[in-house]
């Protein structure tokens, strides 16, 4: 491949860093991968990291890659990249981080001071979102830097996500796409820019226009690589770096998903189903669709918020032998807890579980805890594994369905990525679960896929994205439901887990009064 052109998709995610190089056909022919701490915590409930790790990680990123690939720099066209979602950045006037990035995972909370003001307030009351807009305001990062670090928002000349941090460090650039703006920040959703001025965002948060980037759309120019970035890099200096947007929504598109008949789910940290639409479709009313990779789209999006994180959970708390085995063995850890979940029937035995191990806005609701039932003497450990990747499939299937009702189109068929979907059992439970054939992409790369996708039609390797979709991604292993397990999971799902929720949800608000927890 000596004249073959490449893109380097950078994917700075919640647990590492990845280099990754993409050909025109979207195969990996290139990679570097650094763990990466996700964050660090001085205070009970709080997530943060220092900006320049992240820098500083990608380097050691790109020094793996080039050390374990035949490609040479001199093959790259053009540098974009993804990172995770709803992180925050301050820096001063000379691009300074004045404070460690405060991490998607942090749950500290501002104060709320009174009802917002004026026509708004009163919107608000008459359609019964007080409680939603105050959770809103509780958790935009902004009101809790500017109410306790007032020195800091004082100094602060740009707020960026991680997206648009990366970006200025690779262009001097305070540039940004609009497929990366999913967080607390005065971002309209429906017109994919930021928010008009009397927009009641602008009123809630302390956040001035200057201080946020300029936005292109993916596939975008953001500028061109600079000197000391090439460096770090390992790249020629001034090769141009194209938008792409935030991993979610890249792992769509690398999933191959332009339709809203695909549904795209990513067993990640967070776990996630989507689509993508055309048109501006509230996946639950009054939360919005996040911006797609894919131009002027939109990902309707339904979110189980610690999703594969409680399978990290159970590994780190109950796995101790499968992991020293592996360890031992020379093996994937990942292989023994499949055996785990193999050794259960499907259904548990009888045990469900419902993933909501973090409080929601509205699905679920700011009460919502984590619950299993249906124990018995008959149930181990591997029981409450099976119980895990089935509960989370069953929160996803619901979510499912509640996209199909509020966009009008059936999910035809099933595109499984993240780091989940590496778990044949998961996948086969998967398909069984939903009753439609689960489909793993051929690469599990899939959001620097999205992201090299969003490059390769910026810089004109692929002529749109319907052509480029069809070159770069395509379907890997299928997992088909079982017939007969995935009745007993019909019967499951819609006569034991869809009450769960309804009728927890009292005692949840009773724990919640009686405790403060949570908030």
């Amino acid at each position: 491949m000596p004249d073959t052109p490449l893109i380097l998709a950078i994917d700075n995610g919640t647990q590492s860093v990845r280099a990754l190089l993409f050909d025109t056909r979207g195969n990996l022919v290139g990679k570097g991968k650094q763990e990466i701490e996700p964050y660090f915590s001085d205070q009970p409930g709080w997530a943060e990291q220092h900006p320049d790790y992240f820098w500083d990680n990608l380097g050691l990123a790109c020094q793996q890659l080039w050390q374990s690939t035949d490609a040479r720099p001199e093959q790259v066209v053009g540098v974009t990249a993804t990172t995770q979602r709803g992180t925050v950045i301050n820096l001063d006037r000379q691009g300074t981080p004045l404070r460690p990035a405060i991490i998607w995972l942090d749950q500290r909370h501002a104060r709320v001071e009174g009802p917002v003001k004026g026509p708004w307030g009163w919107i608000f009351k008459i359609m019964g979102l007080e409680d939603t807009i105050s959770r809103f305001r509780e958790k935009t990062q902004a009101n809790w830097i500017a109410q306790n670090q007032p020195d800091i928002w004082a100094r602060t000349y740009k707020y960026l996500l991680l997206s648009g941090y990366l970006n200025f460090r690779l262009t001097g650039q305070y540039r940004d796409s609009t497929g990366s703006q999913v967080g607390y920040l005065p971002f309209d959703y429906k017109r994919q820019q930021w928010a008009p001025p009397r927009d009641f965002k602008w009123q809630v948060m302390p956040i001035k226009r200057q201080m946020l980037p300029e936005l292109v759309p993916p596939g975008q120019p953001i500028g061109s690589l600079l000197p000391e970035a090439a460096t770090h890099l390992g790249l020629p200096a001034g090769l141009p770096v194209i938008a792409a947007a935030s991993d979610k929504a890249c792992e769509i598109l690398g999933s191959g998903g332009l339709s809203p008949d695909i549904g795209c789910m990513s067993y990640g940290t967070t776990a996630t189903i989507n689509t993508t639409n055309a048109r501006y479709v509230e996946p639950t009313r009054f939360m919005p669709p996040y911006p797609s990779a894919l131009p002027g789209h939109y990902s309707t999006e339904v979110m189980i918020y610690r999703g594969f994180w409680m399978v990290s959970w159970f590994k780190r708390e109950f796995g101790l032998r499968e992991q020293r085995l592996a360890e031992q063995n020379g093996i994937e850890p990942e292989a023994l807890f499949d055996e785990l979940v193999n050794a259960v029937p499907p259904g548990s035995m009888g045990l469900m579980l419902q993933p909501y191990w973090s409080p929601g806005v509205r699905q679920p609701g700011p009460e919502a805890k984590g619950s299993i039932i249906g124990f018995g003497d008959v149930h181990t450990r591997a029981h409450v594994y099976r119980a895990i990747l089935e509960g989370l499939a069953y929160a996803l299937r619901e979510g499912k369905e509640r996209i199909e009702k509020r966009s009008g189109h059936a999910i035809k068929r099933l595109r499984v990525a993240g780091g989940g979907s590496q778990s044949d059992a998961a996948m086969q439970l998967t398909a069984d679960i939903f009753g439609l054939p689960a489909e793993r992409p051929h690469t599990y790369e899939t959001s620097g896929l999205g992201a090299a996708i969003d490059a390769a039609v910026g810089l004109g390797l692929h002529p749109d994205f319907e052509t480029a979709v069809r070159a770069m991604t395509r379907t890997g292993r299928v997992f088909e439901p079982n017939p007969a397990d995935s009745a007993l999971y019909q019967r499951l799902y819609s006569e034991v887990y869809r009450d769960m929720y309804p009728r927890l949800q009292p005692l949840y608000r009773k724990i919640r009064d009686i405790t403060g927890y949570p908030r």
